[in-house]
């Protein structure tokens, strides 16, 4: 058997604004308080200084999911393609959860798979999956449980 090279590992690049605070956190604080118009908008002021902003589009979808995977899944593919502009070309290595800067991408693509899911569109779910599995083969956020009920046409269940 041949042996395989190893995969490279990449920490996508995370951008925020310059600021003393911590917007995302301070959005996060502000919707569990109660105030999800006041958490979207910090979300929004931050996109608006810079798109890339990978944290703000995933926490937009997060605050959406709920009652709106329409909406929410929106978010989540602009953080995705955002990203993915930043990936050189032909790349097939790891984005290791490890890596913080790693999170806010792989969050807006488990978020994409999950709307899509939520929404019947079980081939896209099992091909963001397995995207997840293949980049971070340590599965931080649990996919290969859920890829089973997925490939059966399993409808989503809150």
């Amino acid at each position: 058997r041949p042996l395989r090279r190893p995969r490279a590992r990449i920490e996508t690049p995370q951008t925020l604004p310059d600021m003393d605070s911590d917007p995302i956190l301070t959005a996060v604080e502000s919707h569990e308080a109660g105030d999800a118009s006041g958490a979207r908008r910090l979300l929004m002021d931050l996109l608006e200084a810079d798109l890339r902003c990978l944290d703000a589009h995933a926490h937009l979808g997060s605050f959406a999911f709920p009652r709106t995977p329409v909406k929410a899944i929106r978010h989540y593919e602009a953080g995705v393609r955002i990203a993915e502009l930043s990936f050189p070309d032909g790349f097939d290595g790891v984005l290791a959860w490890g890596l913080i800067d790693n999170r806010p991408y792989l969050r807006c693509l488990h978020g994409f798979g999950l709307c899509l899911w939520r929404l019947g569109r079980f081939a896209e779910t099992g091909q963001v999956f397995e995207r997840i599995l293949w980049l971070n083969p340590t599965d931080n956020q649990g996919v290969r449980f859920l890829l089973p009920e997925v490939r059966r046409g399993v409808r989503w269940r809150a």
